[in-house]
């Protein structure tokens, strides 16, 4: 097997050095959606299912690997109506799920999903497959997505929860996949948001939401009750996530700290005792379990900080798994099994390397062949991208703060960069060192680009995250200054040539930058950023997560004011890039268009751009590439032109 994959790999790299090399490259190179994604095979194997890229819409496609015949199901253009995901419900049906933007009274954005369903045995095309029936009274759900369970001994059949009589208050509805019709299994209760069915397909767990306190129930089957299982406040050390059940419905996978750490834990529903699965003393368990095809058992675990970033526990994947890692060189590439048939003989593979997007190939285990599918993005390769460097520093108080460092192609030591200060949104999340089109872009054209893991980000354990709630603008903020102070001191970045960027959250600690650190910062460009913390905290009482929201900032309006970009504009002197999209669900437009009638009624250097129904994601692949250019343009304009 080893030859097929070297043989196969060699031609996708080949493909990729001579398109990359022929000439500078263009912004769509980076800027584009992926140019195939999402690619998966059916349970039997006979087709093969993935989402193409034709300049800009999102085509899913299905193809018969034995006629070669090739059909397109959906064409997306991510605008209007956006295609999110979809699955093999079996060998003849796809399940897909599409999110729309809808207003509230007041003006509010939100998101809404539906679900729809494509049998490739009849020629009715997509069907809206879980929906209202007028004549019961019922109210399509703003979530109607939401699968509980793919019944594992009922092909043609699915759990679906939906709330389609009870606002907030879901359902579990068993849908039949041929006629599309829907049975109530599981009634809608007070307060449960979410619920939980075992492998055996039985609703099991209910989850409840009752303003910031969340509560699990788990069925008592001898006696019908609801008895708690987990009950803890949000933001709290006793705060749990569901993973999901063994095949043994007496056994179930969670996410839970230990010694300040989320580790994996399976949880014995009899005894309530907590097995220590996986745990690391540095990092917080980020994966998840997944499942066997062959067998519906979990088949083992996934963990960033794995030296596979995987651990296998089915003896039959293992052996795939390690077949396939003799075949490349552990320190150069990374391999992901993606996707499997029923009887894994089929399988997809995902290789990807640090200096690299990532490569998609077809392993048959029967023929002991793989063969070349597609490349993410095919004009990226090690001698446009570099890749990224894990780098560490210490903040001024002493907390060490990990990072990423993206330096361009040919960088020598020494060598002194214009440099952007790139952080990430959440501010509960993190970066890692996987490709991203932001970073590689700006690398690509000079520039040294930092994103730092800042105190309040996800992943170095509870008191590190903690220090996200109601910490915008204070020590977080400086944790930013102090990565562009390291740089200076490392002899990369230029002193007199530092900008900061991002997105989301990343938006707002830029405009922050230029209020707290002028000195430091030359210029801030933001996307979908946040600029009115107290608007923020004010608009979520027309959502369920008001009082989360309410903790999560504080109550405070000195202090909401008082850490609002848009408070300082008249202070302002740096030059300011917005950039937002019009039906922004998550962060709304008017943040960054009341910070820009604000830095211009002050005079301000400020450039604001409005994507016509963009959304938070650039999920629109014209609005992804005007924004990068945008970014890029303006970046050039303020660190490069003399």
């Amino acid at each position: 097997m080893r030859k097929f994959i070297a043989a196969a790999l060699i031609t996708l790299l080949s493909f990729n050095t001579l398109s990359a090399q022929d000439k500078k490259l263009p912004i769509e190179a980076f800027a584009g959606l992926k140019d195939f994604s999402q690619i998966k095979l059916s349970p039997n194997g006979e087709n093969l299912s993935f989402v193409r890229n034709h300049k800009g819409t999102l085509v899913l496609m299905v193809k018969n690997l034995k006629t070669g015949n090739t059909k397109a199901i959906l064409n997306a253009d991510n605008r209007t109506v956006f295609f999110d995901w979809y699955s093999w419900a079996n060998d003849n049906v796809i399940l897909l799920g599409a999110r729309f933007i809808k207003y509230q009274f007041g003006g509010a954005k939100y998101t809404s999903t539906l679900l729809y369903s494509y049998n490739l045995t009849n020629k009715d095309g997509i069907k809206l497959a879980f929906r209202a029936v007028p004549s019961r009274d019922e109210r399509q759900p703003q979530f109607a997505d939401r699968i509980v369970s793919f019944l594992p001994e009922q092909e043609d059949k699915i759990l679906v929860q939906g709330d389609f009589t009870v606002p907030n208050n879901p359902a579990v509805y068993e849908l039949d996949l041929n006629t599309l019709r829907k049975s109530k299994v599981q009634r809608q209760r007070n307060n449960v948001t979410d619920w939980f069915a075992d492998r055996q397909g039985n609703v099991r767990i209910a989850k409840k939401m009752d303003e910031t306190q969340f509560t699990y129930e788990l069925l008592n089957a001898e006696t019908g009750d609801w008895d708690t299982l987990f009950d803890y406040e949000v933001f709290s050390e006793q705060s749990i996530s569901i993973l999901g059940f063994d095949k043994s419905p007496n056994l179930l996978y969670i996410s839970a700290l230990h010694n300040g750490r989320d580790a994996l834990f399976r949880l014995n529903l009899t005894t309530k005792e907590r097995e220590l699965i996986y745990s690391n003393d540095k990092y917080d368990f980020d994966g998840s379990i997944f499942y066997s095809s062959k067998t519906g058992e979990v088949a083992g675990f996934t963990d960033s900080h794995l030296e596979d970033g995987v651990n296998y526990w089915d003896a039959d994947l293992d052996k795939l798994h390690r077949s396939l890692r003799v075949s490349l060189p552990k320190d150069d590439y990374d391999i992901d099994i993606l996707s499997t048939t029923k009887d894994q003989q089929k399988y997809i593979l995902y290789v990807s390397s640090a200096k690299s997007s990532g490569s998609y190939l077809l392993g048959d285990r029967t023929k002991n062949q793989v063969s070349a599918i597609a490349d993410a993005y095919p004009q990226i390769d090690e001698t446009v991208y570099g890749g990224k460097e894990r780098i560490s520093y210490k903040a001024r108080d002493g907390l060490t703060i990990e990072g990423y460092l993206t330096l361009p192609v040919g960088y020598k030591k020494g060598d002194k960069l214009p440099t952007i200060i790139f952080p990430h949104g959440g501010p509960m999340a993190r970066d890692y060192a996987n490709f991203d089109y932001w970073t590689a872009l700006l690398a690509y054209h000079g520039y040294a680009v930092l994103q730092p893991n800042f105190r309040g980000s996800s992943g170095y354990g509870y008191e590190f995250l903690m220090q996200s709630i109601q910490g915008f603008g204070l020590a977080m903020q400086d944790d930013l200054q102090d990565g562009a102070n390291w740089l200076i001191e490392q002899g990369i970045a230029q002193p007199e040539k530092i900008c900061i960027g991002g997105a989301s959250y990343g938006g707002y600690a830029a405009l922050m930058a230029v209020v707290k650190h002028p000195e430091t910062f030359k210029c801030a460009a933001s996307f979908a950023g946040v600029s009115d913390l107290e608007h923020l905290v004010f608009k979520a009482r027309y959502f369920t997560n008001k009082e989360i929201v309410r903790k999560q900032f504080g109550t405070d309006d000195d202090m909401l004011e008082a850490n609002s970009p848009v408070t300082y504009a008249k202070q302002i002197n740096r030059p300011i890039l917005l950039v937002h999209g019009s039906d922004d669900s998550v962060v709304p437009v008017y943040h960054s268009r009341e910070m820009e009638d604000e830095l211009d009624d002050e005079g301000k250097d400020v450039t604001y751009i409005e994507l016509d129904d963009g959304d938070h994601y650039l999920s629109h692949q014209a609005h992804r590439v005007k924004t990068l250019q945008a970014f890029l343009d303006f970046f050039d304009k303020h660190l490069k032109s003399e």
